[in-house]
């Protein structure tokens, strides 16, 4: 783990892992949302400046909708983090730091990318099937920064399956290095390894959104079911997740996700259902 890459000379400032992984997420998404337009719009030299604009947005969206939850629940538990942000408001905007919750920025990105697409007089749910592909390999890589950073972190791994390797389980290291999110308590143990799970998830979802873009029955039926599978692999890994930093409900059982989860993909899937029957033009 790596929380710290490097600190900037004279001005004694570090450059964490999570922010860089999360940069370098934007941009390979943003290239792969450019590819995937130019092969499917049906003017590239008049589109691609149009749909140039969505990344910029999405992600303005993104950070803010994922840190707004976070400290929504953070608050709302009055958890210390919680009553730091209420302490001290400023710190909310150092989303460096970590303290992102996905599906915030699952919404918030839709809400902005909707907006841009209004103002651009873009098909909506066109953009959205080929924004998501594009977002979840960009979440691919934005979660190795959980990892490095020690982020999300997965629950203690029972005796009989410490002696599991990576990507299944997580040695920590002891002592942690510093800037780490692991906590204390956690040095020296064996975690289950749900960072790299979701990285996984994210890659293997945008494959299938890939696979499905080509044969879709109408524009909108890939986000659609890439929110569905997002909402059903999520809710399992949640279930080895060891920090509470999300927010835990109804006596714990059930995490902020996992009530999100349910009520995202059920929607997702009843709409799926509805369309069923669907067919429209194939032009994004």
């Amino acid at each position: 783990m790596h929380p710290i890459l490097f600190t900037i000379p004279g001005v004694d400032f570090p450059i964490r892992s999570f922010g860089v992984m999360l940069a370098i997420g934007f941009l390979v998404g943003s290239w792969v949302f450019t590819k995937l337009v130019e092969k499917r719009v049906s003017n590239p030299e008049k589109d691609v400046p149009r749909y140039g604009q969505l990344p910029v947005w999405i992600l303005i969206g993104i950070v803010i909708g994922a840190r707004l939850l976070y400290v929504i629940v953070e608050v709302s538990k009055g958890s210390p983090v919680g009553h730091q942000y209420i302490d001290k408001p400023w710190t909310v905007l150092a989303v460096w730091e970590g303290g992102l919750v996905m599906y915030g920025g699952l919404f918030g990105g839709m809400l902005a990318g909707s907006w841009c697409c209004f103002k651009n007089d873009i098909a909506i749910p066109g953009a959205m099937d080929v924004g998501l592909v594009a977002g979840f390999v960009g979440y691919g890589i934005g979660r190795i920064g959980c990892l490095l950073v020690g982020d999300d972190y997965g629950a203690i791994v029972p005796p009989e399956f410490a002696d599991w390797s990576f990507p299944l389980v997580l040695h920590v290291p002891n002592p942690l290095p510093p800037g780490s999110l692991f906590g204390d308590e956690n040095a020296g143990q064996v975690l289950w390894a749900t960072q790299p799970w979701m990285s996984l998830n994210g890659f293997l979802l945008a494959a299938l959104g890939a696979f499905l873009l080509k044969r879709r029955h109408y524009r909108g039926q890939v986000s659609l079911i890439l929110i569905v599978g997002y909402a059903i692999d999520r809710s399992i890994i949640e279930h080895f997740r060891g920090d509470t930093l999300r927010g835990v409900w109804f006596g714990g059982a059930i995490s902020t996700s996992q009530l999100i989860s349910i009520g995202a993909g059920t929607l997702a899937l009843v709409i799926l259902l509805a369309l069923a029957k669907r067919r429209d033009p194939e032009p994004i």
